[in-house]
């Protein structure tokens, strides 16, 4: 690298840099004041659901066995719901005989019914059994009450234990939350269980999921009605037996339910969970210790903060193809360390934070580079604009592998013009510059329009000539034929701007200025690239094919045509255009002379042929000025009749008859 560029490429890189913190600080303090927000806890929320069920857990061994009032009991039975008291007396009648531990019945007796059923569900509880209670709070504009529903006072002077069996829902109507009630429902049955006091309730921890709706061993209420004909022997034996409704067919979200709620589980199945398997799950979580404590403040800040840092070294020298392997590596190990904190240590350290700061970072900065990218992209595009068509810089700017700089050696189509005379129209505007230097822009500018139109480099401009090539920078098959076509249309834009001069002269009054102009078309091997100084270069070419190219162009007043080709080039163009001989012409630095062709639009074959025989006549020093061949092929070839008639001028002086 040059000297003088270290400088300018510091400062650059050091302003990425700068602005490389100062998208970190600001990604730091967005996201501080994001999670201030209720959506956000939502969406961390949410990222639990998915990393608590990903690897789908079981409910662990020795957990509840489900009674469910479903369909099929429904059918059995054939009673009107809610059915009398004493089929629950029966029930659990039949559940302590077959030697179940506790039994919890999830089903609301806060109000009296038949007094003889009444009766009979006090005679069959006892402290083995767990009645629900639920506690609704009911808030008006005046005022929030709290109304709490318990069993009837008959059912717990009998010895039934009361558990409220009351759930929190999350903002987006989600279980996932170990409710607060000291005596809630799977609370007391874990005291009922064990003869103890329980320790100190897990409230408002995250709930760990087993699964969706009947996960848990179920059994239909009319199967536990007969457990000895129904069931397997010893069924309910030393088991927690939870009773409520459960429907077979699981209630979808959009339905709802009784007694149904979604759960982590729910974004994948679309199912509904009933309320005492969800029951029975605070219950493992709680007996099991698997719940799980959400991260403080500190640890997230602090898994904030690495991220945004991890995402800084990311970019910190450059954005490309590997940053997003490495951000894809960095948002998976995000997601896999939130996973292990549930499973290992039963914590959960939102992976939303950590993401969204890592990937506002990597991205934000790729966006100021793409950016950057995007700005140099133009500096080059108007930079090259000016010497070739806009295609060809689009194509080099989306893929520069196309443009080799340096040198190389490349087989180029080289064109040159000059306008006639113009030597003598700017004698003649020398004392008025601006007019002529509107002249010479107003002739170059549609010329240059038409070689870049063509695909073709502009070289350079030498007072009013033209040098331009095909086939560099970019590779172009038919650039022999595109030169060929940018030379004839560079007559046509002449013609059209001679016709605008005759009428502004004609309005002033004065004598317009007739531009005539001669081009020259060689193709051949060349030398093309980068070439001057290292302070100041151009995109140029050159070996002996250019300096016949400019011969010809040069050469081209002295044949009576506006366009000379060399060998090459005709033999490219010959299937599109009709080209014919002129002469052959010695090049400084050969022996060999080299044939030079022109284009011409109307020809027939007869006329061809005689033109062919009238040059071969040529070659031969046959040809007399008063041969007819002149007379019939001026006529027969009329665009030629000036060339013809520079033969037969050239004959004449030279002492021909």
């Amino acid at each position: 690298m040059p000297a003088r560029d270290k400088p300018r490429q510091a400062r650059q890189t050091g302003g990425r840099r700068l602005r490389l913190l100062v998208l970190s600080l600001a990604v730091l303090i967005a996201i501080s004041l994001l999670s201030r927000l209720p959506a956000w806890s939502l969406l961390e929320l949410r990222s639990f659901d998915y990393l608590s069920t990903v690897d789908d857990p079981r409910p662990p061994a020795g957990g509840p066995v489900i009674v469910a009032i479903d369909e099929p009991s429904l059918a059995d039975i054939n009673a009107q719901w809610p059915w009398p008291r004493s089929l629950h007396a029966e029930l659990v009648s039949q559940l302590r005989a077959a030697g179940a531990r506790v039994i919890g019945l999830d089903i609301i007796m806060a109000e009296p019914s038949n007094p003889d059923n009444d009766a009979a569900i006090a005679r069959a509880v006892g402290p083995d059994v767990v009645l629900a209670g639920d506690e609704t709070l009911i808030e008006t504009p005046q005022a929030s009450q709290l109304i709490r529903a318990t069993p009837l006072p008959q059912l717990t002077q009998a010895g039934a234990v009361t558990g409220i069996a009351s759930i929190d829902l999350s903002g987006d109507g989600m279980f996932r939350r170990i409710p607060g009630y000291q005596d809630g429902f799977a609370a007391m049955l874990i005291q009922a269980a064990s003869g103890a006091a329980n320790a100190d309730l897990p409230a408002g921890r995250l709930i760990q999921s087993f699964g969706p709706a009947r996960s848990y061993p179920t059994v239909s209420y009319y199967q536990a009605l007969d457990p000895e004909n129904l069931l397997p022997p010893g069924y309910f034996r030393d088991r927690v037996v939870l009773v409520g409704l459960s429907l077979q067919n699981a209630p979808e979200i959009d339905k709802r339910g009784v007694d149904a709620f979604a759960t982590p589980y729910t974004i994948h199945t679309g199912k509904l969970v009933s309320g005492v398997e969800i029951q029975a799950t605070i219950y493992d979580n709680i007996r099991a210790g698997l719940s799980i404590a959400e991260a403080r403040l500190p640890a997230v800040a602090a898994c904030i903060l690495i991220s945004v840092l991890l995402a800084t070294t990311t970019v910190w020298r450059s954005t490309g193809w590997l940053t997003i392997v490495t951000s894809a590596a960095a948002l998976l190990a995000f997601a896999t360390v939130s996973f292990a904190g549930i499973r290992l240590a039963h914590v959960f350290v939102s992976p939303l934070g950590p993401t969204v700061a890592y990937i506002s970072v990597v991205f934000g900065q790729a966006a100021f580079d793409y950016a950057e990218e995007r700005r140099n992209k133009r500096q080059i595009i108007r930079a090259f604009a000016q010497y070739i068509s806009p295609d060809l810089v689009r194509r080099l700017s989306n893929d520069p592998s196309q443009l080799k700089l340096g040198g190389e050696r490349r087989t180029l189509s080289v064109l040159f013009s000059d306008v006639r005379g113009f030597t003598t129209i700017a004698e003649t505007l020398k004392d008025d510059p601006e007019q002529l230097t509107g002249l010479i822009n107003r002739l170059l500018t549609p010329l240059s329009d038409v070689v870049m139109d063509h695909g073709g480099t502009i070289d350079k401009y030498m007072g009013d000539c033209i040098m331009a090539f095909w086939n560099a920078p970019l590779d172009d098959p038919d650039h022999a034929l595109h030169a060929v076509r940018a030379a004839l249309a560079m007559q046509t834009a002449i013609s059209r701007l001679n016709n605008q001069l005759e009428r502004e002269a004609a309005a002033l009054g004065g004598k317009p200025h007739v531009l005539k102009m001669g081009v020259g078309i060689n193709t051949g091997e060349c030398i093309v690239g980068n070439m001057g100084s290292t302070r100041r270069f151009d995109y140029s070419c050159l070996g002996d094919s250019v300096n016949l190219a400019s011969r010809l162009e040069g050469a081209s007043k002295n044949y009576g045509v506006a366009l000379l080709l060399g060998e090459e080039t005709a033999r490219l163009v010959a299937e599109t255009y009709i080209v014919v001989e002129l002469d052959r012409i010695i090049v400084k630095g050969r022996t060999v002379p080299s044939p030079i062709y022109t284009v011409v639009h109307k020809a027939d074959a007869k006329a061809l042929a005689a033109h062919q025989t009238f040059i071969e006549a040529k070659y031969a020093g046959t040809l007399a000025p008063s041969d007819p061949a002149f007379d019939r092929l001026a006529a027969d070839i009329a665009e030629l009749a000036g060339y013809y008639a520079i033969v037969r001028d050239a004959l004449v002086g030279d002492g021909g008859e």
